[in-house]
């Protein structure tokens, strides 16, 4: 009896936990889920607020706004299409229903049309009620989109006011839910669970049923049930509630339901169905070999128990632990190498450089890092070495890639660079230090302006191969305050820069030989081509081929990164050059709509090109006269047009004040309207119409650069 009555305290103890186990692991799951459609939706959110200031501030403008919907429609391509709800009679000329709407058809193109009428009246339909009054925005019930997307469709709406903060009507982002059965449906946690998603209606989105998706109400397909206990489940369900439940399905066996609303502003909720019977079958078929053991000695029974309880304990210990590092360590390696640029050749637009970059750790994760971005028309680059190996390493170096480019993306000095990161790295407390080369690449100019930190000075591979000469600064980490000191270098055409960690030069064969510089010298000088260049990717690759076949057998024992960047910009005769002057006064401006226009006709741009070309050089301008000047100060500013075969390039040059229009951070579109800092739209809406701006202060004068690269077909 003792023995048996072990058993069953066993029995109620492992069923306990396994009940627990599962509510937890559904719980997980629903947060996951919900997570995920969230980040999916989030963004639609976000675009459709953030753009209703620049569609109210240009709704009396038609082709303004069409070619700022066209451009917001390229940068948010989860979203078919987007629609102006005005109220009634909002444009007398027009009638009561006003509904333009713009689709991105199937072939990119876009279409505008007018979809309000006496048969669509969006005024009394429930989606517009409810959207006008949802301040934080609505997502409207889903339905199927037969003639459009001919899948599961949502619109969000928001209501849209003009700037004295009038109600002009509603904002509606159409987007596809194509997506949403693989989210929900990515993971079970049992082979025949299942997972259920409903709208704030009960209209059944997910279902195991193909047949109940969009044509089935939750209400509706357990209506012939006859269990109070589903039925107050739904109710629960379609209120938003969280919770867990206990049901019998038509066969009467026992299923548990663990529901819980989808974060947000759509009102949906999500189920994840379990049976009994599969939750608990292992432990039913452990139960049943225990008590077949119990006939054959209660005595030897007891023993067993008592070993196999110890041992199962101390396995799900050991294992939980590997498997928790072994996670751990999988996805530090994921996020360390994500972190990386993985993308090339990554500017595929771009004629005037080209890089390529390899990073192999000696662990599963490690302490070397590179990056690269463009800004401005400045390649920012850096390759660095983290003292150490492992997960130490590998955290100092995400810290010193993420001060990189949170420093680098309002500092163009590589010494301030240096100097912020080193400032920021100083006392950490496993005394690691950093050895790190950046530099910056005027891409127009071909100046490279550089700091080294310790590091191995790159080399310059053109007609000759010779080392970057470089000043003798510390690490990065060492001391605070450390004045670093830079240079500079006018690159040529064709000229290819070569970093690398101490892992290339000190990578040692089976006799501790080292690879050493001067084979990576001659190396490199045998990797340039007939004409003395050597292109970045198979620069690496070859070098790769060159170190392992060196190393043979031996076991890596430093991280190995490189980085190659060859400058590839050539120069071309001048096509076009144009010329104007203005003061400082904003009547001046429509001087430079026919300015522009004769430009762009001049090169074969068509309306649309022209619009948005002089848009964007009006913004330009605009800031110029409002803020380069003191208030009350004359001033004139010179606008230079010049055009090759290639590229079209606007010059701004003013004598005022130094003032950088583009030192202002971009807009945070991700950031709800009410959140974000005042200003700034214009300068934005400058860089998604160009293809780059650049400032520089230029002998007492602000000198502002605008490209546009000529299409094929101007």
């Amino acid at each position: 009896m003792l023995v048996e009555g072990a058993s069953m305290v066993q029995y109620w103890y492992a069923s306990k936990k396994i009940g627990q186990e599962v509510r937890q692991r559904a719980e997980t799951e629903l947060r996951a889920k919900s997570l995920e459609i969230q980040n999916q939706l989030q963004p639609v959110e976000v675009a459709t607020q953030n753009i209703e200031g620049l569609v109210a501030r240009n709704i009396h403008r038609p082709d303004t706004l069409k070619v700022i919907i066209e451009k917001w429609l390229d940068r948010n391509p989860s979203i078919l299409g987007l629609c102006i709800c005005f109220e009634a009679n909002y444009f007398p000329e027009r009638g009561r229903w006003y509904e333009p709407y713009t689709l991105r058809r199937s072939n990119g193109k876009y279409a505008h049309m007018q979809l309000g009428s006496a048969s669509h009246d969006y005024l009394s339909s429930d989606w517009y009620l409810q959207g006008l009054k949802a301040m934080d925005g609505r997502w409207s019930e889903p339905y199927m989109d037969a003639e459009g997307a001919r899948a599961m469709v949502c619109t969000y709406t928001f209501p849209l006011h003009d700037r004295s903060g009038n109600l002009i009507g509603i904002l509606g982002s159409d987007v596809s839910l194509e997506w949403l059965s693989r989210v929900v449906n990515a993971t079970h946690i049992y082979p025949s669970s299942f997972n259920l998603l409903v709208s704030r209606e009960g209209t059944m989105m997910v279902s195991p049923v193909d047949s109940f998706v969009m044509r089935a109400n939750l209400r509706d397909a357990t209506s012939k049930i006859k269990d109070a206990a589903i039925h107050n489940l739904n109710e629960r369900i379609l209120s938003g509630e969280s919770g867990h439940a206990v049901i019998r399905n038509e066969q009467g066996e026992r299923e548990y339901v663990f529901f819980a609303p989808v974060k947000g502003n759509t009102g949906w909720s999500m189920a994840v169905v379990c049976s009994h019977k599969e939750i608990y079958s292992g432990l039913r078929s452990l139960l049943f070999r225990m008590l077949m053991l119990l006939l054959a000695g209660l005595a030897l029974l007891s023993f067993i128990i008592y070993r196999a309880i110890k041992s199962f304990k101390h396995i799900e210990e050991v294992n939980a632990v590997q498997n928790a590092l072994a996670n751990e360590l999988n996805i530090a390696s994921d996020i360390q190498m994500s972190m990386l640029p993985k993308t090339y050749p990554p500017f595929p637009d771009r004629d005037d450089i080209d890089i390529y970059g390899f990073l192999t750790p000696a662990k599963a994760v490690g302490g070397d890092l590179f990056d690269f971005f463009i800004r401005n028309e400045k390649l920012f680059f850096c390759i660095g070495d983290v003292s150490g190996k492992g997960v130490p390493a590998s955290l100092v170096m995400a810290v010193v890639r993420s001060l990189f480019r949170s420093v680098a993306s309002h500092e163009a000095s590589p010494e301030r660079i240096i100097a912020h990161i080193n400032d920021l790295s100083v006392d950490n407390e496993s005394n690691m230090f950093v050895t790190m080369f950046v530099g910056v690449l005027d891409l127009p100019k071909g100046l490279l302006r550089y700091c080294n930190a310790g590091h191995d000075a790159p080399l310059l591979i053109s007609k000759d191969v010779r080392s970057l000469p470089v000043e003798p600064n510390l690490p990065l980490g060492v001391v605070l305050g450390w004045q670093f000191k830079g240079g500079e270098i006018q690159l040529d055409y064709g000229t290819t820069i070569f970093l690398y960690t101490d892992g290339l030069a000190e990578a040692e064969d089976i006799a501790h030989n080292q690879f050493r510089r001067e084979r990576i010298i001659k190396e490199a000088e045998n990797l340039r081509d007939a004409e003395g260049m050597a292109r970045p990717e198979p620069l690496i690759t070859r070098m790769s081929d060159a170190v392992q076949s060196f190393v043979g057998e031996a076991e890596q024992s430093d991280d190995l990164t490189m980085l190659a960047l060859q400058y590839t910009k050539e120069h071309h005769a001048a096509i076009l050059t144009r010329s104007l002057t203005l003061t400082n006064d904003l009547k001046q401006i429509e001087m430079l709509a026919p300015f522009v226009e004769e430009v762009c006709k001049s090169l074969g741009f068509d309306g649309a090109a022209t619009m948005k070309m002089n848009l964007a050089i009006e913004e330009a301008v605009a800031n110029i006269i409002n803020y380069a000047y003191p208030k009350g100060q004359e001033g004139t500013l010179h606008i230079d047009a010049e055009a090759n075969d290639e590229r079209l390039k606007f010059t701004i040059s003013d004598n005022g004040s130094p003032f950088d229009p583009t030192a202002r951070e971009d807009v945070d579109i991700s950031l709800p309207a009410d959140k974000r800092p005042i200003g700034g739209l214009g300068i934005f809406l400058v860089r998604q119409l160009m293809d780059s701006i650049n400032y520089e202060r230029v002998d007492g004068q602000n000198v502002l650069t605008l490209r546009k690269k000529l299409e094929p077909t101007q």
